[in-house]
């Protein structure tokens, strides 16, 4: 199972885009929700998440996305349940996605020592142990990370390569049309 961590203040886009391309492409994801199951984004969509952190264990996990904005990356980085899930995620050699603001979490984690990686510019110094890089999406082994909202489509795109496989990526891109 995919699970995407949705907090208070985060970018609509960023956790919206991983969600309906990956299902697309045939991967299961689910959404949840840090401290219930509705969530309000930085620009003031409230999500229904389809459970709530307290629902959710990471003993069938396959992959943990993290969407940016602000203040949500700020309630991902303090949340237990989003650490609990990152080292499992680590443990199992499961893949984990960051983007924008987001990959600080993954920093302040240490999982980033030693791996290339970009993200939202003004956080670099929070990349702790990472070469940061200029792109817009970076994988590096297991972790994708992108830069911000624009890099949306192309974060998500790449996660289904790595959860669905490259040709199931290649089918999703045609079919939405992406140049």
């Amino acid at each position: 199972m995919v699970y995407l961590f949705l907090a208070n203040g985060f970018e609509e886009v960023e956790a919206l885009t991983p969600v309906d391309v990956l299902r697309r492409a045939g991967v299961e994801v689910t959404t949840v929700g840090i401290g219930g199951t509705q969530v309000r984004g930085s620009h003031g969509i409230t999500v229904q998440a389809d459970a709530a952190e307290t629902e959710v264990t990471p003993d069938d996990l396959t992959a943990v996305i993290l969407p940016g904005g602000m203040p949500g990356t700020r309630h991902l980085d303090a949340s237990d349940t989003v650490r609990r899930f990152l080292s499992a995620a680590t443990e199992r050699g499961a893949v984990i996605g960051a983007i924008c603001a987001a990959p600080s979490v993954l920093g302040h984690q240490g999982l980033l020592a030693g791996k290339r990686a970009t993200c939202f510019p003004g956080f670099e110094s929070e990349l702790t142990g990472a070469t940061v890089l200029p792109d817009i999406v970076v994988t590096d082994g297991r972790i994708i990370t992108a830069k911000g909202a624009g890099a949306a489509l192309p974060f998500a795109l790449a996660l289904a390569s790595a959860l669905a496989g490259a040709d199931k990526a290649a089918a999703v891109e045609a079919a939405l049309q992406v140049r």
